[in-house]
């Protein structure tokens, strides 16, 4: 039973990093500013100070670097948890996260294992304009060997760290900047989630909504409004895009007979598509409309804020595509 403690995404994601590093001295951090500066997010704090230097390590600052002695650590036993300080930074190691780590499990035979976490921020919302914005997931989703996990909220983010960390396959930890701060029931008790598996946050009947990151949040308040216009939407939040629960997700297209499908990222190429596609293979028959995605505009993200809001997708955007088909 969960308790009645409230915390936000970013300590309930710190507690997850202290409780695994004393359940296994194997696991240690890496990163841009994450030692005695508590990191970019304050999502390391006070741990430099109780573990020290060995097992908290701040890095130079090459993306480059930290992906590739991060992989390097991993196949040696270690557990490493290393943060790429912004999804747009990690443009600069992919070589190293697509071609060394995500492959190398299977150039070996599977005789060496790679547990290494990659943590990093995505998403808009802050006016930190085009390069330091963007929503990337789509990206390593698409990439053999790599596990792509997205929470979106603080008793998400601790328990699926946890299980992150446990993991000895290379994962993608996308934590969004603009949930930092939010808050939630956290348990004081022992917990872990299972990568996976999705979780429907709200129950509904008329329409489904697949929402991701902080887009379940713009999900949840499109279909507060909707519900007082009559419109039932469930919403069901994958936790993880790879690998992905799609017995959740056709379940509930099953009852409700339509989708919506809600990302930040770009439009073209985005995660959405992927879903779009997977629903319109495997559960065809059970829809009557056809699929919409919501997502950004096709445009670098700006930097002013009504633009930035104009860009990125809104609860209205979510309303006018649920009404677009029900």
């Amino acid at each position: 039973m969960m308790s009645g403690r409230v915390i936000t995404y970013a300590k309930a994601l710190n507690e997850a990093l202290r409780e695994e590093m004393l359940q296994d001295e194997r696991v240690f951090l890496m990163g841009e500013d994450i030692a005695a500066h508590n990191g970019p997010f304050r999502v390391t704090e006070g741990l430099f100070k109780e573990f020290g230097t060995k097992r908290v390590r701040d890095t130079p600052l090459s993306e480059a670097a930290i992906a590739g002695a991060a992989a390097g650590a991993a196949v040696t036993g270690l557990r490493p948890v290393a943060e790429i300080m912004f999804i747009d930074f990690s443009t600069l190691a992919t070589d190293q996260i697509i071609n060394q780590a995500a492959k190398m499990r299977y150039m070996f035979g599977g005789k060496i294992r790679v547990p290494v976490v990659y943590r990093t921020q995505g998403g808009a919302g802050r006016g930190n304009a085009a390069q330091h914005s963007q929503s990337l997931e789509a990206w390593y989703v698409h990439i053999p060997g790599l596990w792509v996990v997205q929470p979106s909220t603080p008793y998400d983010a601790k328990g699926l760290l946890k299980s992150a960390i446990r993991n000895d396959n290379p994962i993608i930890f996308i934590e969004h900047k603009g949930l930092y701060f939010t808050k939630g029931p956290v348990p004081e008790e022992e917990y872990t989630l299972p990568l996976g598996v999705a979780d429907i946050k709200r129950k509904g009947d008329d329409v489904t909504i697949f929402a991701t990151s902080k887009m379940v949040l713009v999900a949840l308040e499109a279909a507060e409004e909707l519900a007082r216009q009559g419109i039932s939407c469930e919403v069901v939040d994958p936790r993880t895009l790879k690998p992905l629960d799609m017995e959740t997700l056709l379940g509930s297209v099953r009852k409700t007979h339509r989708l919506v499908v809600v990302v930040e990222a770009c439009l073209t190429g985005s995660f959405a598509s992927e879903v779009a596609a997977r629903v319109g293979e495997e559960g065809f028959d059970e829809l009557d409309a056809p699929i919409q995605r919501v997502c950004a505009e096709d445009v670098p993200i700006p930097y002013a804020g009504n633009l930035e809001a104009e860009a990125t997708p809104q609860p209205r955007d979510v309303i006018q595509a649920v009404k677009r088909i029900i």
